[in-house]
């Protein structure tokens, strides 16, 4: 088999997630993601199902609730977002309030994990798996605040970063290719839509088995060739836009080198030679 002619992740749990055997896919992710075994009770609701027509920049962000009654958010994002952080925050507090019923005391909250694969450079860091958790420290005595004994016994946790959501950012294009874990391997699929046959990973067999191209009926093949289309187109716009801005920057530092030529009094000739601009342009300056 091609390993190459496998689905893209992205599509695969936005459109696939039918059935128990779809769901160890997910489940093998996510235990290596976590650490531990999870096991997926359902999945509550897909935010991300629209109609292929307007799937022109495809955002996935589904919410599972897995066996211990936490709510797991999954997001996929290949378009640039500068305020993606503030959607994450959105996302876990929406997903908290969603879920508890109006007269319910706050220890019914559910635990949130936010879990963000990025096509895209996020913020500002080396590494391609980052985790974010609330802990609280002492400003004065550096020490972390803990649980009472009697909220230990009350709540069943034991630290308050246990109660608040967490957060997972994976950015999938700081990737190395260099799959040295279980987790690489699933990130080295995500980049690369390929699964080599030497991977082992936690249900990534079962994603070369079920999440094959000529497994799909002919109308979602057809939707799924028409979504790898719209990530080239989006990933050519994106392209354009970005040496169309290089391009116009450079003709800025060129009027500016003109404009201060001209301000000392060097002959036109002299400026056309020294920036490349046209006449007319060094004119209207």
């Amino acid at each position: 088999m091609n390993n190459r002619n496998l689905i893209r992740f992205d599509w695969a749990i936005k459109r696939l997630l039918r059935n128990k055997a779809d769901y160890s896919v997910l489940e093998g992710f996510l235990s290596e993601l976590f650490k531990e075994d999870i096991v997926i009770q359902t999945i509550l609701e897909s935010e991300s199902n629209q109609r292929i027509d307007s799937d022109k920049f495809n955002r996935v962000d589904i919410l599972i609730k897995n066996a211990k009654e936490e709510l797991v958010i999954v997001e996929i994002q290949n378009q640039n977002e500068y305020d993606y952080f503030h959607r994450m925050a959105y996302g876990t507090s929406k997903v908290i309030t969603d879920y508890i019923s109006v007269g319910e005391p706050y220890k019914n909250i559910k635990k949130v994990y936010s879990i963000n694969i990025v096509y895209f450079d996020l913020g500002q860091g080396n590494d391609y798996v980052y985790h974010g958790k609330t802990d609280f420290l002492g400003i004065h005595t550096s020490d972390r605040l803990r649980l009472s004994d009697k909220q230990i016994e009350i709540l069943g946790k034991i630290e308050p970063y246990q109660i608040f959501p967490e957060y997972y950012v994976l950015k999938v294009n700081q990737f190395n290719n260099v799959a040295k874990d279980s987790l690489d391997e699933w990130i080295y699929y995500f980049k690369n839509n390929e699964i080599k046959d030497e991977f082992k990973a936690k249900g990534i067999s079962k994603a070369k088995e079920l999440w094959r191209v000529d497994n799909l009926n002919e109308e979602e093949r057809l939707n799924y060739h028409k979504h790898i289309e719209n990530l080239r187109y989006e990933a050519s716009m994106l392209w354009t836009m970005q040496i169309d801005e290089e391009e116009r920057v450079r003709k800025d530092e060129k009027k500016a080198i003109a404009r201060e030529l001209k301000h000392n009094g060097l002959p036109i000739e002299i400026i056309l030679k020294s920036t490349g601009l046209t006449q007319e342009e060094i004119e209207r300056l």
